[in-house]
């Protein structure tokens, strides 16, 4: 069913197929991009499950804080159940930041799956956040920005990898 609001369409989503309206909505735009990154609210609230199903893969930011990995472990079976039953097209890739002990933990427990990269903890990157501009733009010879730099490098990088390999984990 379809609702005029104010001049805006609104569709109303039908329960069943919730979770695949951004799946759908990036398909008619995807042949005019190489690639659609989705940065999603540490939640696992309906937004992130859209995201999840419309992925091919996800990174996973994570602090190096002791809870932090444990909220990990709750989206690592939240991604294989939607990899299950609703996206089996998806893989995740991991990547860390912050404390030294945490990420070795998360190296020992993830190998390969985690990036080399690590994103220091910087104002610089606080304050983007209210200013709405870009890291590059704000400070674009700093610590944060050469961070993210390699990081892009890397997820690149898999590019090619990620095509072999669609059925399975690549990182």
């Amino acid at each position: 069913a379809n609702i005029e609001l104010s001049g805006l369409e609104v569709t109303l989503v039908n329960i069943m197929s919730r979770e695949t309206v951004l799946r759908q909505f990036l398909s008619t735009v995807a042949p005019a991009y190489d690639y659609a990154i989705i940065d999603c609210m540490p939640s696992l609230g309906m937004l992130t499950i859209n995201a999840l199903t419309a992925a091919d893969s996800v990174i996973i930011p994570v602090q190096g804080q002791y809870l932090a990995v444990k909220g990990l472990e709750q989206l690592m079976r939240t991604i294989a159940r939607v990899k299950r039953q609703i996206n089996p097209h998806l893989m995740m890739d991991s990547r860390t930041t912050l404390a030294k002990e945490v990420s070795e933990q998360l190296r020992r427990n993830y190998g390969s799956r985690v990036f080399s990269s690590e994103i220091p903890r910087s104002i610089r990157v606080a304050e983007i956040s209210a200013m709405g501009t870009s890291i590059y733009e704000h400070d674009p010879d700093g610590k944060a920005a050469q961070a993210y730099a390699a990081l892009t490098k890397e997820v690149l990088q898999l590019g090619p990898q990620i095509k072999r390999h669609r059925t399975g984990q690549v990182r």
